[in-house]
């Protein structure tokens, strides 16, 4: 009996996905709901469990094939479960005579029994040759070389013939693993004159993940279909500042959650976006979509990639939940763990590249929404204060837009009215 793995439902509006690792090589044994293989799309990745408990007893689509919803990857043997089990036992029981006798490890992909024999012969003078059987030798796991990796069949092929020791080879592939061009580039082989190109240092090609192909084409769609202008104020930090500072440690200790800049932001934009309803809309053809729930995007840089998930009902949550919810969703990001559903559906953005020492900058809007804010570092400036001049922690803003949809003055006066809730918090508790 065996059962199939599917490529599941993807999302919305996402058909295909390309397999970026198998958790598991072609005859081991997996259980129920246990991660077998890892797809990558446009924008998560996700693991898809076992159906059944059993062996992994056909791989269809190896790692890098691009598949559709529905489409094969590989299949799950219930009945190659005991047998495999039972020849794993075996080998067990053989393993600690070839230590004893002195006999090398052998090669599972060499299966001649003659082999075998010349090979224990060279290796052992007095003891009896040892002879396997096919099907035993089929059990012996693959011996890893020195940079515990697996050799593709075309490294295998290039080594064998050539007898090249793999242990010396550096290796330039992810995480050490020897490719075909690095045996080709150590036994010499140049390229022709027509091949050969002008290179100033070492240089590696990669393919570009999905999740960073997506990135780049949304971005570029951004600047080619949107009017993008972007319109810049500075906000002086000083109550926020001191407000956190007095209110930390009770905020924390109730909360469970330390009290940071986001939420305030957060705040601030939802109040600017309820007074000005073309921020929070979007432009469908020749019509304009007014949205009247306030989902709000934020930028999170990952290892892969920036991601940017939603926070749903901003205007219904409080400090401390939104405090909460932008930790889970942000480490959730990091881990690579987001669920489709949760980067779909904002309708503003904000993006904090002061976190990296941003200055300033003209962040691009996340189609197909209108506006988004930028954060950047908080620096001691100078600045006039009721005629003198006092340092003061001073954050610039950004906040780019469609043109198409949002006025000049719409924008400036949406920007300058987070300015002075910013500045006076006080004002987002009593929603004025």
């Amino acid at each position: 009996m065996s059962e199939k793995i599917l490529v599941p439902a993807l999302g919305e509006s996402i058909t295909e996905a390309t397999v970026a690792k198998w958790l598991k090589n072609a005859g081991d044994p997996v259980e129920a709901d246990e991660p077998v293989v890892e797809l990558e799309t446009d924008k998560v990745n996700l693991e898809v469990p076992s159906p059944i408990t059993g062996v992994l007893s056909e791989i269809n689509e190896k790692d890098g094939s691009v598949v559709a919803v529905g489409a094969l990857l590989g299949s799950i043997s219930q009945n190659s479960a005991k047998t495999s089990a039972k020849k794993i036992e075996e080998i067990k029981k053989i393993e600690p005579s070839l230590k004893e006798n002195n006999v090398i490890k052998l090669d599972p992909i060499k299966k001649d029994p003659k082999i075998f024999e010349e090979k224990s012969k060279e290796n052992t003078q007095d003891t009896k040759p040892l002879v396997l059987t096919e099907e035993v030798a089929d059990e012996i796991p693959v011996v890893k070389q020195s940079q515990n990796q697996t050799l593709s069949p075309a490294v295998r092929k290039i080594v064998t013939e050539n007898q090249i020791d793999i242990n010396s080879v550096q290796g330039s592939g992810k995480d050490g693993r020897v490719l075909k061009g690095d045996l080709i580039s150590m036994m010499g082989a140049n390229p022709k004159p027509s091949e050969r190109k002008i290179q100033y240092g070492q240089e590696e090609r990669i393919k570009m993940s999905r999740l960073r192909q997506t990135i780049a084409k949304r971005l570029k769609q951004a600047q080619e279909n949107a009017a993008l202008l972007t319109t810049f104020n500075e906000v002086d930090m000083t109550n926020i500042m001191e407000m956190r500072k007095e209110n930390q440690q009770d905020f924390q200790s109730r909360y469970g959650i330390k009290l940071g800049f986001m939420s305030f932001f957060v705040k601030a934009c939802v109040v600017a976006l309820k007074n000005f309803p073309a921020v929070n809309a979007e432009i469908d053809g020749d019509e304009i979509i007014y949205k009247n729930y306030y989902n709000v995007s934020f930028a999170v840089g990952t290892d892969k990639g920036l991601v940017v998930p939603v926070l749903r009902n901003a205007d219904e949550l409080s400090f401390a939940d939104i405090e909460k919810n932008i930790k889970a969703i942000s480490e959730k990001a990091k881990d690579g763990k987001l669920a489709i559903e949760e980067l779909q559906g904002g309708t503003f953005t904000i993006s904090n590249g002061g976190v990296y020492g941003s200055m300033l900058s003209t962040p691009i809007l996340n189609l197909p929404q209108s506006g988004v804010l930028g954060m950047h570092n908080i620096v001691d400036r100078p600045i006039v204060v009721d005629g003198e001049i006092k340092i003061r922690p001073i954050m610039y803003l950004a906040l780019s837009y469609d043109h198409r949809i949002i006025d000049g003055k719409e924008s400036v006066s949406f920007l300058k009215m987070i300015k002075e809730n910013l500045e006076d918090p006080r004002r987002l508790f009593l929603d004025i």
